[in-house]
């Protein structure tokens, strides 16, 4: 079983790795590559979006403030991108993960959500990429727990509640980790009990919360499949 979160400092090493394969991507790849499960965006695009969040996000750990949002604009590339994902990590190298600041979180109102945040946010862009390159199963299972236990708190934010009929339980069938959702406005996670599940390994779960396309994980009972229907994320 995956201890989740991390201790923040412990998503450092993690995110350098997922986003020095995220430049490698833009460096290797065609930019004007259509990127599915994103829209219009092209892989191009896609640097572009995720350098600004890597920006934005080390002016607010930075500042402990929230900050405008402009995800779109900028000169993109591989070696921009490199550049706002080191601007980032000497963000969070720098700080302290217990000082206070500002996120869209359902959790404690600290800097440590970043570390993680950002972690997950690559991962997910990483695969969106095409890239090949595969985080560890204990990490797709912690991206799997924030979404669950982080994000979903706050779904009213971007959507409207999911409306689940009963419990769902999700397995990792790779690390052994398991969730249960109870319904709730918004649903929230509590304690294990008989109801419907989903059941892959935890990156294919991961990528299924975030409404990418994938292997089909093994999905019983009308909640669940209500569950893996609604939006949960930002």
């Amino acid at each position: 079983m995956t201890t989740m979160p991390f201790p923040a400092r412990d998503y450092l090493p993690v995110l350098r790795e997922l986003t020095g394969a995220f430049a490698a991507r833009l460096r290797t790849g065609d930019p004007a590559a259509k990127v599915p499960d994103c829209g219009d965006w092209t892989l191009a695009g896609l640097g572009t979006h995720l350098g600004n969040v890597h920006r934005w996000a080390a002016t607010v750990v930075t500042t402990g403030q929230v900050q405008p949002q402009n995800f779109e604009d900028g000169p993109g590339g591989a070696d921009w991108y490199a550049e706002s994902a080191r601007l980032l990590l000497d963000a969070l190298d720098a700080a302290d993960p217990e000082d206070p600041c500002w996120h869209f979180g359902g959790t404690e109102k600290t800097k440590a959500f970043w570390y993680r945040r950002q972690v997950h946010e690559t991962a997910v862009h990483l695969a969106d990429s095409g890239s090949d390159h595969l985080p560890d199963p204990a990490v797709a299972a912690d991206g799997v727990d924030e979404v669950l236990g982080t994000l979903l708190p706050r779904v009213t934010r971007w959507h409207a509640v999911p409306q689940l009929p009963g419990p769902v339980t999700l397995r990792a069938t790779d690390t052994g980790d398991v969730w249960t959702v109870h319904p709730g406005e918004p649903p929230a996670l509590g304690p294990a009990v008989s109801g419907a599940t989903v059941e892959a390994p935890a990156r294919d779960l991961l990528l299924r919360l975030w409404k990418r396309t994938g292997p089909d994980p093994r999905v019983t009972g009308e909640a669940a499949e209500a569950l893996l229907a609604a939006p949960l994320t930002p």
